[in-house]
């Protein structure tokens, strides 16, 4: 539901604009106000659910506040409201990241070892398809809509954005499912509630090498080149190719319908080699040719968008655990936050 909902915006993005009356600059806020809360929040989010709420409750609670935001941010669009629907997302941020903290703490809970590298890349594969799905069905979900009310307008926009809101039930609903089945395993096989294992310590911050800071510089440049371009990715390919729409929509989710099956095999692979710097090199140089060729080219864009995804997926496999290399084991938690 979480990775679903957060692409919302860019899925119906020509819809967001006409209907709300709002610029480009005005609907990548839609996408800042969600990242705001997740500055802080991602650097706590172990910390809340090793030490306040425990990894049950916290999921719970984490997946209330994707549903919240999620019906505020329709509501918004539903009474014509733009600033209501950045209130809605920043309570769906809040919730957001901290809740992929909770999913990863089930995942060293309930698994260990290698296990672990085909559960993260199945989790990976299956918050790409959600996200695959939402970019090639909420456009269609918007003219059902506008079809059965005889119109098209803010009014529109929020049922179809209520409507995929109930992927979030469906999350919150498995978060639920969850709790009951680890405290249930807790009292059988006399096991603890899983903890993330990341104890905050802001002093660790002075103690991080060069390498693990460069490492920090590649994944915000990177994902810069990401999913910002992703977020305006159906317009651009509209007015410079001229693509229908839902071409465009089908074209713009490329990189997460690539990334789903390929995680877990580049991570396989990754594994295997060795070599990460390699292997990020590569997805860095691959990304940089593709987005000359969509800037500065009127080649097939599909050319393109696929060579995006193949290095998306490389780079996340390769880059993640690179972190583990360079910091010890006490530190990771901070590191990890940052």
């Amino acid at each position: 539901g979480s990775y679903f909902c957060y692409d919302n915006p860019a899925a119906l993005q020509t819809q967001v604009q006409r209907d709300m009356k709002v610029n480009t600059a005005q609907f990548m806020a839609l996408y800042a106000w969600y990242s705001w809360p997740n500055v802080v929040l991602c650097f706590f989010g172990g910390f809340l659910i090793d030490r306040v709420f425990g990894i049950r409750l916290g999921t719970v609670i984490f997946s209330i506040f994707v549903c919240v935001g999620q019906v505020v941010f329709a509501l918004g669009a539903l009474f014509n409201t733009f600033w209501l629907m950045e209130v809605g997302r920043f309570i769906f941020g809040i919730g957001g990241e901290s809740l992929a903290v909770a999913q990863n703490t089930y995942a060293v809970s309930w698994f260990k070892g290698k296990e672990l590298n085909l559960v993260f890349g199945l989790q990976l594969s299956m918050a790409r398809i959600g996200s695959t799905v939402n970019m090639n069905i909420m456009g269609w979900i918007y003219s059902r809509v506008q079809h059965l009310l005889g119109y098209s307008g803010p009014s529109t926009l929020g049922l179809a954005l209520l409507i995929g809101g109930v992927t979030c039930l469906f999350s919150l609903s498995c978060a639920l499912i969850l709790a009951y089945l680890d405290r249930r395993a807790e009292k059988l096989l006399c096991k603890e509630q899983g903890k993330t294992g990341e104890v905050i310590k802001l002093t660790d911050v002075k103690d991080f090498s060069l390498s693990l800071w460069l490492i920090f510089v590649i994944c915000v440049c990177y994902y810069a080149a990401i999913f910002p371009f992703i977020g305006l990715g159906k317009v651009f390919f509209i007015e410079k190719f001229r693509f229908s729409p839902q071409e465009a929509s089908a074209i713009n989710s490329i990189v997460y319908i690539i990334s789903a099956p390929m995680s877990p095999v580049f991570g396989l692979l990754v594994d295997k080699v060795g070599k990460n710097i390699i292997w990020v090199l590569c997805a860095v140089l691959t990304t940089l040719a593709s987005h000359i060729m969509l800037a500065f080219t009127f080649w097939n864009p599909w050319i393109a968008m696929s060579l995006l995804g193949v290095a998306y997926s490389l780079l996340a496999c390769a880059l993640w655990p690179m972190v583990a290399f360079v910091v010890p084991e006490h530190q990771l938690g901070t590191a990890y936050g940052l």
